[in-house]
């Protein structure tokens, strides 16, 4: 991940360090109490290496030792929170599909009512959140940690101090130019994965009531139908009974009618059997009628 090729020489040597690097990315400066410089171009050399040097204007071995473990963490931590970037470049093109697919879906849902539509719509939503947050599951522990990296960073420059030289930019100005875009890329993608999330959000709630409410209608007219039958099988029910009454009570009058001729033909009965048969029709006609209710009524209270 990281390999840096720090040397400590003593100024007095007089090495001229500003030539020992690129000048285009040179980035120096001195600490405050003046005892060291130190310098790099954050350049990687043919053998792999950042090269850092600190020329020691009074060091002590504790400060030597200080400065050169912050040196390299400030390295370490930089590289650390870059990690972010290639993560940020390869979600933007899914990112930019998702919007434009975005756009074009809720633009057709102002052109489409109808319930199949509207689901496909919703299910195509689905689709993209799904794989938004398989993205956004993935980037979002790297993006955590380029903030806490780059946090890192400026915390140790400004232990380290600095104090400007001449001609040359410092270590903080010169990260926060070419390190900062970085980091902002990351935030920001990080901000439109929430955002557009949001959007998504939105979108499918908004369809997701138009599928309820058109479930809802659907339901009111399946309920209406329903309604209609329940009443002419009501109807029907109810024209069945009188029919059912009438044939129990043709039976019944009929069985009537052959127990009175017997009976008028022994004597037991002295009033024609024609009459008795006709004067029973009423009679049996309410009863059978009182009976079926009763039973109708009980039926309809058990359920």
């Amino acid at each position: 991940m990281v390999a840096v090729d720090l040397e400590v020489v003593n100024s007095a040597d007089g090495l001229p360090w500003e030539r020992l690097f690129d000048r285009s990315s040179l980035a120096g400066a001195a600490t405050e109490d003046g005892t060291a410089i130190y310098a790099t171009d954050f350049r990687v050399t043919a053998q792999g290496f950042v090269r850092i040097l600190v020329l020691d204007q009074g060091l002590d071995g504790d400060s030597a030792g200080a400065l050169v473990q912050r040196l390299l963490e400030i390295e370490t931590y930089r590289t650390l929170a870059l990690l972010g970037l290639p993560t940020a470049q390869r979600i933007l093109p899914s990112m930019s599909a998702i919007e434009r697919r975005l756009v074009e879906v809720t633009t057709a849902m102002r052109d489409r009512h109808d319930l199949d539509s509207n689901r496909r719509l919703l299910e195509e939503l689905t689709a993209l959140a799904a794989d938004l947050e398989a993205d956004a599951a993935a980037s979002v522990f790297r993006f955590g940690a380029t903030r806490a990296y780059y946090k890192i960073v400026e915390q140790r420059l400004r232990t380290v101090g600095e104090t400007r030289l001449p001609g040359v930019p410092p270590w903080s100005s010169f990260l926060a130019r070419r390190m900062g875009p970085a980091v902002r890329t990351c935030a920001a993608t990080e901000l439109r994965q929430s955002t557009l999330s949001l959007k998504l959000s939105r979108a499918a709630d908004l369809l997701r009531t138009r599928v309820d409410v058109e479930l809802q209608k659907q339901n009111q007219d399946l309920l209406k139908s329903m309604n209609a039958r329940t009443r002419m099988q009501l109807r029907l029910q109810t024209t069945v009974e009188g029919l059912s009454v009438a044939a129990i009570t043709y039976y019944v009058v009929g069985l009537f009618g052959y127990f009175v001729k017997a009976a008028h033909e022994i004597g037991q009965v002295w009033l024609e059997p024609t009459y008795a048969t006709a004067g029973f029709i009423p009679v049996a006609s309410l009863l059978i009628w009182l009976t079926v209710r009763r039973i109708r009524k009980h039926h309809v209270q058990e359920e």
